[in-house]
């Protein structure tokens, strides 16, 4: 009877943070953290993670290459509070001090296959001249007490920030059981591979 009639509904996510682009740095890593809402729930993999530092090519393309992997499960029985992914990006300032160089978020996909996503960065911005040059002398430079702010709405219209590169990732995502609980995700452009009929990719 439970087999026939679920409860919750299953999202699954496995990908990767590949690159980024940051003009004017070099010698990054990155973390990562997912926030989610009260209903959602992890049953596998890794919440959050820390990244190797990684340095620009020494050819034309100037990316900063991670290609870290991401592999985590979720349960849940309402789509309210979808997962969102946030990654703060962080190296050594002149005076080898370690500072953030961005933090974005984006939301998982909500729809089965695979997906490329590109993240801007922001970082925020003192609120005067004189808080800036010394955040600058000391090597203390603003930043969040907690990275998944970055993920809520609330409080951010009076935080100033600045724009400040890219972050690229790649998901593969696995839903089941979404369509028996009466959620429809699957998207009229996605391909379906050779051999499944009209059934939606990577749907269980």
């Amino acid at each position: 009877m439970a087999v026939n009639n679920p409860s919750v509904f299953l999202l699954m996510v496995n990908g990767q943070i590949e690159e980024a682009s940051f003009p004017d740095y070099d010698d990054l890593y990155c973390k990562y953290c997912f926030v989610y809402g009260h209903d959602w729930a992890p049953t596998s993999g890794l919440e959050e993670g820390i990244s190797q530092i990684t340095s620009k090519g020494k050819g034309a393309v100037q990316s900063l290459v991670w290609n870290f992997p991401l592999d985590i499960t979720f349960k849940s029985t309402n789509p309210f509070g979808w997962p969102q992914i946030v990654v703060c990006v962080y190296g050594m300032d002149t005076f080898g001090n370690d500072v953030v160089r961005g933090y974005g978020a984006v939301h998982i996909p909500f729809t089965p296959g695979k997906h490329k996503r590109t993240i801007p960065m922001f970082v925020p911005e003192s609120t005067s001249r004189l808080q800036k040059f010394t955040s600058w002398l000391m090597g203390r430079r603003p930043e969040f007490t907690d990275p998944k702010v970055v993920a809520q709405g609330e409080g951010r219209e009076v935080t100033r920030v600045r724009s400040q590169g890219f972050v690229t990732l790649s998901f593969n995502i696995v839903t089941k059981d979404m369509k028996k609980l009466g959620y429809d995700t699957t998207s009229t452009e996605v391909q379906q591979p050779p051999g499944l009929g009209t059934e939606p990719p990577y749907t269980l």
